[in-house]
């Protein structure tokens, strides 16, 4: 099977993904609650401000990794999408939607069963990748076509 990919699809895609993050990770939706559960809440200004000098070196590793997160997902899209005879935007929401499933919801358990993270947020961490990973492959998909 040939795989095709498009570049700009690629990052339209990741850049859909990290601006949800950015989105999800401000007051606009979950930047207290996830702060709080990351300790973030008891930093001394200190450790707070050497946090905010890592943040651009951060974001352009996040970015780095959303890019081949969806030039992967564009080739499970379409191998996928082989099997089932179609692609669309939904199927590649349902293909993002199956990966989170089956690798991000359950590795990312591990950081409550072995790192004793709490579950509220791992449900905010989890729900995150659930929407982007939706968002990308329905993105993906419909450039695909």
């Amino acid at each position: 099977m040939e795989v095709q990919f498009t570049l700009v699809g690629i990052l339209v895609s990741a850049l859909a993904y990290f601006f949800l993050g950015w989105a999800w990770h401000s007051p606009l939706l979950f930047v207290k609650p996830w702060s709080k559960e990351m300790g973030f809440d008891k930093m001394s200004k200190k450790e707070s401000a050497a946090k905010m000098k890592e943040m651009p070196k951060a974001m352009m590793g996040n970015f780095l990794a959303l890019l081949v997160t969806a030039w992967v997902l564009s080739h499970v899209i379409q191998f996928a999408g082989a099997f089932l005879h179609k692609t669309g935007p939904i199927h590649g929401a349902i293909t993002g939607f199956f990966i989170w499933l089956g690798f991000i919801s359950t590795t990312l358990m591990n950081t409550v069963l072995w790192e004793g993270r709490s579950l509220k947020l791992y449900f905010i961490n989890v729900s995150f990748h659930l929407v982007g990973l939706m968002l990308m492959g329905a993105i993906l998909a419909a450039f695909l076509n």
